[in-house]
């Protein structure tokens, strides 16, 4: 190490989703304990407390970029798997319990809504950053159909299929636009493709600190163990993800089952969901307060917790020699 140097970068990764983990963290404790310091206005303020989502957005088009049309079918297969089992497991699962029990009803505290906010959405960032660590290039690639669960279009789609919700479809235009122009020009050229290739690990690193200022410590105390225990159930997403993952994507085609995992998260602007759904049907207002802060501690305690079990997982196949040499790893993105 050259005197006055810190290794900053080698430090961050060595945490398992360091890219994504290290600023949000950092943006928890300054919204916890210098929330003013984010708020003095100018490009200080947009970047740190309010870029989240359009620095979402350029992660977005930059994933589109990379899916190269001509030879994306695993990438698509994979992604569609993964999303499949978020929105079926995670989201039906809210959605039916609210329907069975009514929308007033807490499994050990949890509110449907939050069950329903919480558990069908994934965090894209996080997922990449881990696919890239630990899979394949058409790990990566699937973040463009997982990005499908950003914004509340399934949660409202399934709970509009049981009459409670209007189906707001152009959610999910708007979602999946930036990813199709994104994957458009990156066909079209690609020099477009390589240039925003390093745009993905620039994306994951910034967005994270102001995802993670939206957050504070005492989420967690107002929450509670019920939020905790959210965070739970969307982590057990992740294990089941995994499952279905390693029975239905060929061996042939898979580095290492762990991605599967990396689904076991709650999205960061999930915590929008609750608002964005009561503003359908005010019919959920009452709930969406305590909603909010159950997804929030979710979004939290599954953004420290997921790294540790996709690792966890990879290594328990390394140990066994599950790992496939033959498909290459992912191009290094925050590895």
């Amino acid at each position: 190490m050259q005197l006055g140097k810190v290794p900053v970068w080698d430090t961050i990764n060595k945490i398992p989703g360091g890219i994504m983990l290290v600023p949000l963290f950092l943006g928890v404790l300054f919204n916890t304990f210098a929330p003013a310091a984010l708020d003095i206005g100018a490009f200080t303020t947009a970047l740190f407390r309010n870029g989240a989502m359009p620095l979402i957005a350029v992660l977005l088009f930059c994933s589109g970029a990379q899916i190269n049309i001509r030879s994306a079918g695993m990438s698509v297969y994979k992604g569609g798997v993964l999303t499949a089992s978020k929105v079926i497991i995670g989201t039906g699962a809210g959605v039916l319990f609210a329907t069975v029990f009514g929308s007033g009803t807490a499994l050990l505290g949890i509110t449907p809504l939050a069950l329903i906010s919480a558990l069908g959405n994934n965090n894209g960032g996080l997922y990449t950053a881990l696919a890239a660590k630990y899979g394949d290039k058409s790990d990566v690639g699937g973040i463009a159909v997982l990005s499908s669960t950003d914004g509340p279009f399934f949660e409202m789609m399934l709970m509009g299929a049981v009459g409670v919700a209007a189906i707001p479809g152009m959610v999910l235009f708007a979602t999946i636009l930036p990813i199709l122009i994104g994957m458009l020009l990156g066909n079209l050229d690609d020099k477009v493709r390589d240039f925003l290739r390093p745009g993905m690990t620039i994306a994951i690193f910034f967005f994270a600190f102001p995802l993670g200022a939206g957050l504070s410590l005492n989420t967690l105390l107002v929450a509670g163990p019920p939020g905790v225990l959210l965070a739970l159930l969307a982590l057990s997403t992740g294990l089941i993800s995994y499952g279905i993952y390693k029975l239905v994507v060929p061996k042939n085609s898979r580095r290492t089952c762990a991605p599967g995992a990396a689904v076991g998260t709650t999205a960061g602007n999930a915590i929008a969901t609750p608002a964005a759904i009561a503003a359908v049907d005010p019919y959920w207002l009452p709930f969406a307060e305590l909603a909010t802060a159950q997804v929030a501690t979710s979004i939290l305690v599954t953004a420290l917790l997921c790294p540790f079990l996709v690792d966890f997982l990879y290594k328990w196949e390394e140990k066994r020699g599950l790992i496939n040499y033959d498909v290459p790893p992912a191009a290094a993105i925050g590895s």
